[in-house]
């Protein structure tokens, strides 16, 4: 038998059960599961109000993780739950299709890189949409996030010239500032940027557009500040600006595994990381419904 948190009605927080353990499928193996992070995918899939629409219920969350396989190698793994039947990371051992696990670099920290995960493929992503950021002006929006706080040091990573970090919390910016960026409230921002990274979208976004110089691009990744933006045509054709749309669901499983190897190797080296919180695994429902910013990261 295995432990798993197991969602068995949308919109309320999973609970813990013992389960039969999985027996992998032909093209799958097993992983003894070290870390899970709680994401917002996660949540919104469960809310049963997402995009996907209302998963097939009882299910085990859990859209990536980190863990062992059985020879002890380490990886990291991604799962559809909640997006497709099936179940997810956020049991003590799970079944997972070959080409969803990705060997990790020697000395790469596994809870670390499980709170780093698909939020920094996204930011790495995002920063590459437009070509390289290397000597760009890098503006991030929503940088208290785990997306923002991974573009900044992607960004830095990528020899960006300078970073502009946009959180709403003095915390959040002084943190920015941390990690090597010039941290600002919305209502100060200002430019030049020639690139903007912008998971938030709403009233940030339109501001962000403004303070773009000619040619610049804002890469949008999220709507956390709103589905719509009040972007007006003037700005967008005055300065020959681009606005891109990023989601790593357009990724093949060989591209997300060579950024998730990108990500895990500047984890490795110590260049990479974002704040997060380690949670037993006991604790899953109080963790589920924890509404701090920080990531959370169910340990086994």
């Amino acid at each position: 038998m295995i432990s798993a948190a197991v969602l068995r009605e949308c919109g309320r927080p999973p609970v813990l059960e013992q389960r039969p353990a999985p027996v992998p499928a032909d093209g799958s193996v097993l992983v003894d599961v070290v870390a899970a992070p709680i994401t917002p995918l996660d949540l919104l899939c469960a809310s049963g109000t997402s995009y996907f629409g209302a998963p097939a219920t009882p299910y085990v969350p859990g859209v990536q993780g980190v863990g062992h396989l059985a020879d002890g190698t380490a990886v990291w793994f991604a799962t559809s739950a909640g997006m497709r039947p099936g179940d997810g990371s956020m049991a003590s051992v799970v079944a997972v299709p070959e080409n969803d696990v990705v060997v990790l670099p020697p000395g790469a920290p596994l809870v670390p890189v499980a709170a780093l995960g698909l939020s920094a493929v996204a930011a790495l992503g995002a920063l590459h949409a437009a070509g390289s950021p290397e000597g760009k002006h890098v503006l991030v929006l929503g940088a208290g996030g785990t997306v923002g706080q991974a573009a900044i040091q992607l960004a830095l990573l990528a020899g960006a010239r300078r970073v502009i970090a946009v959180a709403r919390s003095a915390d959040a910016r002084r943190h920015a500032e941390s990690l090597g960026a010039t941290a600002v409230p919305i209502e100060d921002l200002d430019g030049p940027a020639d690139l903007v990274i912008d998971p938030v979208f709403g009233a940030p976004a339109a501001a962000a557009l403004r303070v773009l110089r000619p040619g610049g691009t804002l890469v949008n990744l999220g709507s956390s500040a709103g589905p719509t933006a009040p972007i007006d045509s003037a700005t967008l054709r005055s300065g020959s600006l681009q606005i891109l749309g990023y989601t790593n669901n357009a990724l093949s499983w060989r591209r997300r595994a060579t950024m998730i190897t990108e990500v895990a190797t500047h984890a490795a080296a110590g260049h990479l990381t974002v704040t997060h919180s380690p949670v037993p695994f006991s604790s899953v429902a109080s963790a589920w419904t924890d509404t701090t910013p920080t990531r959370r990261v169910l340990t086994f």
